[in-house]
């Protein structure tokens, strides 16, 4: 009898293992939709197995289900309390919440969120991704409500003992949002020699974009293109050549490139591409050459607002 029921158990668990295998392999590869009701029928086999419910945790959160993501998350912290990323992925949730109700109530989440990413932080002293969700959660809070640039730098130092780049791009973040755009350069700056990725040359680029130094802006990401090869810097210069009537023929070659490299990774679609062409062109005063781009914008998407007021504005001259 015995040898009997081992039999018949012996292949639902390997069917479960399966189950779990192949939703797994779905969720690695985003096909979230394919990934979930095999998790949940896992789940109804293994209701304990706690990798499962952060699974449908994470699909929750994908899908910007906030209140079943917490759920799933809160069952993984009832089962284990001193688990940091199970903190860290709860405080997310509620803040992520809070972003999409009133500020009336959301005001009843600020305890919670900064409870468990504190948590985290204090659980796991490498966490780095807590460590930022604390920085922006310090510095964007009110000061009346808890809100303080002082703990923002306390956590952005400890960024800079676990990741030097991290510190650095945090610190630089700091300074950025307390408008001390000396300051942030000066980190951004340090990020750049000490990690050089493309993101710490975006963030100093944007930088210099937002306080209407465009000059530096195009020089900034030129140098990141010529290092890093991403074709998104090819419209980023291409857009700030074309807003701040510089540089035309770097920008209209970095345009032309743009289009002839693009793919669905670059973001930013072709048809605004076209927009900034004619927009350099308006400003060299060469008005068939505008209006023969500006009309390839529109044709490509009719409903582009932006490109029909551009029209008028070439029109006009």
């Amino acid at each position: 009898m015995n040898k009997f029921f081992i039999f018949l158990l012996f292949p639902l668990g390997l069917f479960a293992q399966n189950t779990f295998e192949r939703a797994e392999s779905y969720f690695k590869k985003e096909e979230f939709s394919k990934a979930k009701p095999l998790f949940i029928q896992h789940l109804k086999v293994n209701p304990n197995d706690l990798k499962t419910i952060e699974y449908l945790g994470d699909i929750a959160g994908y899908a910007k289900d906030w209140d079943t993501a917490m759920e799933y998350y809160e069952t993984l912290l009832e089962s284990d309390d001193n688990n940091a990323k199970y903190h860290f992925k709860y405080g997310g949730a509620l803040g992520m919440k809070a972003l999409e109700i009133s500020k009336i109530r959301a005001l009843g989440y600020v305890g919670d969120i900064r409870e468990h990413f504190e948590s985290a932080a204090k659980l796991d002293p490498n966490h780095i991704e807590v460590r930022w969700a604390l920085v922006e959660y310090y510095i964007q809070l009110p000061g009346i409500i808890g809100g303080s640039e002082k703990k923002a730098i306390t956590y952005a130092n400890e960024l800079s003992k676990i990741s030097p780049v991290d510190g650095y791009l945090a610190n630089g973040y700091i300074a950025e949002y307390s408008d001390r755009p000396e300051d942030a350069e000066k980190f951004y700056k340090k990020a750049i020699e000490v990690g050089g990725s493309p993101h710490t040359y975006e963030k100093l680029t944007n930088l210099y974009e937002s306080n209407n130094q465009p000059k530096e802006a195009i020089e900034t990401a030129s140098k990141s293109l010529r290092i890093h090869q991403r074709n998104q810097l090819n419209y980023q210069i291409g857009k700030i050549a074309a807003q701040y009537n510089l540089d035309a023929e770097l920008g209209i070659n970095c345009l032309h490139a743009y289009i002839k490299n693009h793919s669905a990774k670059d973001g930013v679609p072709k048809d605004w591409a076209y927009y900034r062409l004619a927009q350099i062109y308006k400003n060299l005063g060469q008005k068939n050459t505008a209006l023969q781009w500006i009309d390839k914008a529109i044709s490509v998407r009719p409903s582009f607002e932006e490109a029909q007021k551009e029209k008028k504005l070439i029109e006009a001259l």
